[in-house]
């Protein structure tokens, strides 16, 4: 295809308005056109990754195969386009500020005066070309956090502003805005958008296509208003109406052409339009599914913020579309679970889901769930902390290690079951040690793992600090929990299970962060098969 292009995606007079599900369709519809597409994210703010960052502040932290802990809406762009992402995809100010701030204690600018502009800018710069130039990607789209007027955000827009003067037809720049719907008056208002995209052109920005995120239809003289106010072409101001599920907008934005303006914006051919045919069966499937009676599944953690639990949420999800069942993800925070109350707390669920999470709140619930549901045979998954909390239950309620604990909770116990990790990765951000990234495992044959992968050796990513201790392994073994995936490397146990129970499965790493909408991850699609039968 010759140069690589660039994609802008900015977004005006609300957070949240879903730039990375816009970001991820026009990748999705690219990527069927037969172009290579990756996808990258800018996070206006200063910490270095969202690592540090509480849950409730930010949604999850998904981590990327070479061990990057980064903003969940590079879990959109792996789910939608099924690609791996990696450090390259998520870059913060503080990335950008640490990165000058280096060269020059190096010497690197020669005595220069550092600035935001051209040394800030230029750093800005170097990073949206980086995968470009290096992995020869056809396009690469960049989505920058925020909301354009946001005093953040200036050194970002002043960075599109001069690559898309010196990239000319190979930079576009897609805004998306909000129409919003005033009751009282019975009708939609134009004006945030008008004064969203006028704030971009005060920076030196005209934006090229304008996606309108709306919960009523717009009609093709309010996109006309629009267009003719904003300066941007009829034909480039589409809606982005609110949808059943977020993987109708690729669909919806096809129907409305907008792959094929961006295309002829570029100076690229159009050509067929893609079918999009295992996409189109995947809704179709789901459709029929969201028909059906739900089952319900317990998700048991102690962030009642649907973002915090958003890789997971998803997994479940597509297990169900695939399993042609609808699964309702129902939320019970760990923190309120007590033994008087747990049986009304778990009533009527179909599985239990331990969710991961870091530090000591919430986790003596997460036992009395784990108890609960090994006692009565119900389909349980756990996942990092999740699986360490299945030991220390198993290990107090079946060893009969009451004090049994980790080392984080209790340093003094002598049966820390869940133990400081013996090898040690230094990092930054943390001040400690933690295993980030992806691993390898092993699978026994005949285990539950080795059923729902249908393979011996696999590799998933993780994000812990602590690993179960192998000097208790012979006695957990003896009383039933298997541990059934190994570390070839170092040894260390990386799922356990209860084979004498219909699904009991933990594992220490973090299986939803590579289930994707073509792909759902078999561990989730098994759970899910056993939960139906339950």
């Amino acid at each position: 295809m010759g140069e690589t292009k660039y994609i802008f995606v900015t977004g005006g007079v609300a957070s949240s308005l879903g730039k990375g599900i816009i970001s991820s369709s026009i990748g999705k519809l690219l990527q069927a056109r037969g172009y290579s597409v990756t996808i990258q994210k800018f996070d206006p703010y200063i910490n270095i990754d969202p690592g540090t960052l509480n849950p409730y502040e930010h949604g999850e932290c998904y981590v990327t195969v070479d061990g990057h802990e980064a903003d969940l809406d590079l879990g959109h762009y792996e789910r939608f386009l099924g690609i791996e992402t990696t450090k390259a995809n998520n870059i913060t100010t503080g990335r950008i500020y640490k990165s000058v701030i280096d060269k020059e204690r190096r010497g690197d600018y020669l005595g220069k005066t550092i600035q935001i502009i051209p040394h800030i800018t230029d750093e800005i710069k170097r990073n949206v070309k980086l995968l470009g130039t290096k992995s020869k990607f056809d396009f690469v789209i960049t989505e920058i956090g925020g909301t354009v007027g946001d005093i953040e955000s200036l050194p970002y827009l002043e960075s599109i502003r001069q690559l898309k003067w010196e990239l000319g037809k190979d930079a576009l720049c897609v805004h998306l805005t909000y129409v919003p719907y005033l009751a009282a008056a019975g009708e939609l208002k134009t004006k945030p958008t008008q004064h969203s995209v006028k704030e971009l052109q005060s920076v030196g920005i005209q934006p090229d296509v304008l996606v309108l995120r709306t919960e009523h239809e717009l009609s093709a003289g309010l996109r006309k208003k629009v267009a003719l106010f904003c300066n941007v072409d009829e034909n480039a101001v589409v809606q982005s109406i609110d949808a059943s599920t977020i993987y109708e907008v690729p669909l919806l934005m096809q129907a409305q052409g907008l792959d094929e303006t961006i295309l002829k914006k570029m100076g690229l051919p159009v050509g067929e339009t893609p079918e999009l045919g295992p996409w189109r069966t995947f809704l179709e499937r789901r459709e029929k599914a969201e028909e059906t009676k739900p089952i319900h599944i317990a998700l048991v953690g102690k962030y009642d913020l649907q973002d915090a639990y958003k890789s997971i949420r998803e997994a479940l999800s597509q297990a169900g579309t695939y399993n042609d069942c609808k699964v309702q993800v129902d939320f019970v925070n760990s923190e309120d679970l007590t033994n008087e109350n747990i049986a009304q707390a778990l009533e009527g669920m179909a599985g239990v889901m331990i969710g991961p999470g870091f530090g000591q709140r919430g986790i003596e619930g997460k036992f009395v769930a784990l108890k609960y549901a090994r006692e009565n045979n119900i389909p349980t998954f756990g996942i990092c902390l999740g699986m360490q909390c299945m030991a220390i239950e198993f290990a107090r309620n079946v060893l009969g290690y009451e004090d049994a604990n980790s080392r984080e909770m209790n340093e003094k116990t002598p049966h820390n079951v869940i133990d400081i990790m013996e090898e040690q990765k230094a990092i930054t951000n943390m001040g400690g040690t933690m295993r980030l990234g992806a691993y390898e495992c092993t699978l026994e044959k005949g285990s539950k793992a080795y059923e729902a992968y249908g393979t011996e050796h696999i590799q998933e990513r993780h994000r812990h600090r602590y690993e179960f201790n192998n000097e208790f392994k012979e006695q957990y073994e003896a009383a039933g929990m298997k541990c059934t995936g190994i570390n070839p490397e170092s040894g260390l146990v990386e799922i356990v299970e209860i084979p004498a129970l219909k699904w009991f499965v933990g594992t220490q790493f973090h299986p939803e962060y590579s289930s994707t909408v073509l792909k759902p991850h078999p561990l989730f699609l098994s759970f899910i098969k056993a939960a139906i039968s339950q």
